[in-house]
């Protein structure tokens, strides 16, 4: 047993390491992609903008649970300047687009087919959906783990110069 216990903390710790999201957090975030409606979309095109980065899927539960918090904080801070970029982990498009059009999600997607492989989600190492990213006015990363409490974290960072 006492062999183990250390292989067994070592692999945990190692598979922490593996999962842990990948960007400079010293500098703005960098993400540019085409869109699903094939708008090109450049987060650097939306400083001065809190924007939360939504990586979910359709297909997911979870996330589509979430969703219901995303479109309330969309549709009262938008507005105010509030923006959202969504990064499906989906495979099927048709599924997806009936989902956003359900929900009423005006903001760009990008989808590439590769589910939870995509070139975006491998880039960042976001491993795990739902995962929600906000961004200040300038750029910056400021959580990697927005919780329940979007509409707060929001109306926080708005709140910044």
């Amino acid at each position: 047993m006492r062999i183990l216990l250390p292989g067994i903390f070592l692999l945990v710790f190692a598979s922490l390491a593996v999962a842990a999201p990948s960007f400079d957090p010293t500098k703005p975030l960098a993400l540019r992609f085409t869109a699903l409606g094939g708008q090109q979309v450049d987060l650097a095109d939306l400083r001065g903008k809190v924007v939360l980065i939504d990586f979910w899927a359709s297909s997911s539960p979870a996330c589509r649970q979430n969703e219901f918090q995303v479109v309330r904080a969309y549709k009262k801070y938008h507005d105010q300047g509030f923006d959202i970029i969504g990064i499906s982990s989906d495979t099927d498009k048709t599924n997806l687009l009936t989902l956003i059009q359900n929900y009423g999600i005006y903001w760009p997607q990008y989808f590439d087919g590769l589910g939870k492989h995509n070139r975006i989600n491998t880039s960042f190492g976001v491993d795990s959906i739902p995962t929600m990213w906000l961004i200040d006015k300038k750029g910056m990363v400021r959580n990697i783990n927005v919780g329940d409490d979007l509409a707060e974290q929001v109306k926080k960072l708005l709140r910044e110069p």
